[in-house]
C-alpha cells in the first residue's frame, strides 16, 4: 500500500510506459456512503505485481496524473472510473482499453469481470466487498484482497481478449469503440442544468414539476447535511410519486427516516412550492416534434433486419452493432455518422 508522495513517484518511475505492455488500473470510491463521492483507492497491476495506492493519504497524485496523460492503460467496465479520473485529474489517460468492450465485441454474454475471470482462469472471485465503504481506514485485509483481485487478472485477461479480437479481425472495432467511450465521458456535462429532472419527470405536468423540484432540493439538502448519498434519504421513484400525489392534493406517505426536523423541513419546502405562482412553474421539456411516417418506419425495419442478420453472423448482441435508439434516429433521416461508429456503419453499409 503506497501512502506517501515519494513512494508514488518511485512507483510511477517503474511502471511500464511508452507503449505495450500497459498497466492495468481499477478504482474504488465511496459513492454508496457519502454525499460527495471521493476517490478512495487506486489499484495498479504491472503484470508482475499488484500495488495499491491510497489517495486519501498521498498528498500529491501529480506523478500519476502525468503518467496517465502520456500512457495507455487497461481497465474493465471503465465508464464510472473514467468519470472519477476526469473529476480527480481533469483529464483521461492517453488511451483506455476496456476489457468489457472487448468481451462484448467477441460475443461473450456474461461480461462482468468476475464472470470473465471464472471463464478464462477458472477462478471464482469473492464479490462481498463490492459495496463496502472504501473510505474507511485502516482498510481491512479482506477489502485489500478484493481490491487486489480486481486487477490481478486484468492484464492476462486483456491478452486473451486482444488475441481473439485480432484473430477475428475486430481489433480496430475495439480501439474505435474504446476511444468513443472516452470521448463520451469527456463531452458529458459534469453539472446538469436541471438535475432535479430525474427519470420519470417527463410525464409530470407543470405543477407536479414545481413540486418535484422542491422535494428534490429538500432531499439534496438533507443528504448534503447528513453526508450520505441522496438515495439514502428518499429514492428517485418516491420523489416522482410524491410530486404526483401532491399535485392531486393528497397527503404524503413518508418513510420512517423522514421525521422530526427532516419532516418539518420537507413540509416547509412543499408549502413554499405551493406559493410559487403558475407563471414561474418549470416548463415541460418538449420533444423534437418529429413524427414517423410509413417510409421512416419501413427504413427502420430494413436497418433493424440488416443489423440483426449481421449480429447473428458475427455471434454478437445486436445492440453492440447498433442500439435501437441510434437506428430510430437514422430512420428519421439523421446523419448515421452522428449515431454510429465507422465499423458499425460499414457493417450496415451506411
Amino acid at each position: 500500500m503506497i501512502t506517501t508522495s515519494a513512494e508514488l513517484s518511485g512507483l510511477v518511475d517503474n511502471l511500464p510506459s511508452n507503449g505495450s505492455p500497459f498497466a492495468g488500473i481499477d478504482l474504488e470510491a465511496d459513492n454508496l456512503h457519502r454525499y460527495a463521492e471521493q476517490l478512495c483507492l487506486i489499484q495498479i497491476s504491472t503484470g508482475e505485481e499488484v500495488i495499491l495506492v491510497d489517495p486519501l493519504e498521498v498528498d500529491d497524485l501529480g506523478p500519476l496524473r502525468d503518467y496517465l496523460a502520456t500512457n495507455s492503460i487497461w481497465m474493465h467496465g471503465a465508464d464510472f472510473d473514467m468519470m472519477l479520473l476526469r473529476r480527480e485529474f481533469g483529464m483521461l489517460p492517453r488511451m483506455i482499453y476496456d476489457t468489457q468492450i472487448a468481451a462484448r465485441l467477441l460475443g461473450i454474454l456474461r461480461f462482468s469481470y468476475a464472470n470473465l475471470v471464472e471463464q478464462f482462469f477458472d477462478v471464482k472471485l469473492c464479490k462481498s466487498s463490492q459495496k463496502e465503504n472504501w473510505g474507511q481506514r485502516p482498510l481491512p485485509a479482506k477489502m485489500s484482497e478484493y481490491a487486489s483481485n480486481d486487477v490481478r487478472y486484468l492484464l492476462p485477461l486483456a491478452d486473451k481478449l486482444k488475441d481473439d479480437l485480432r484473430t477475428r479481425g475486430r481489433f480496430d472495432w475495439f480501439v474505435e469503440s474504446c476511444r468513443s467511450a472516452m470521448d463520451r465521458v469527456m463531452e458529458r456535462d459534469m453539472e446538469r442544468e436541471d438535475p432535479w429532472r430525474i427519470r420519470g419527470a417527463g410525464k409530470l405536468d407543470t405543477q407536479a414539476l414545481c413540486l418535484l423540484r422542491a422535494v428534490w432540493n429538500w432531499r439534496d439538502g438533507e443528504a448534503r447535511e447528513w453526508d450520505r448519498p441522496p438515495f439514502m434519504v428518499v429514492r428517485n421513484q418516491q420523489l416522482i410519486l410524491w410530486a404526483e400525489s401532491l399535485a392531486r392534493g393528497e397527503k404524503l406517505e413518508t418513510p420512517r427516516n423522514v421525521k422530526g426536523g427532516r419532516a418539518r423541513r420537507l413540509k416547509e419546502a412543499i408549502e413554499e412550492a405551493r406559493q410559487i405562482p403558475r407563471s414561474e412553474w418549470p416548463e415541460r421539456q418538449r420533444g423534437t416534434g418529429r413524427r414517423w411516417d410509413r417510409g421512416q418506419e419501413k427504413r427502420y425495419e430494413v436497418l433493424a433486419r440488416k443489423r440483426d442478420r449481421a449480429a447473428e453472423s458475427l455471434e454478437i448482441e445486436s445492440s453492440v452493432i447498433a442500439p435501437r435508439a441510434a437506428l430510430e434516429q437514422i430512420a428519421l433521416e439523421d446523419d448515421p455518422a452522428k449515431h454510429l461508429l465507422n465499423w458499425q456503419r460499414a457493417l450496415l453499409e451506411l
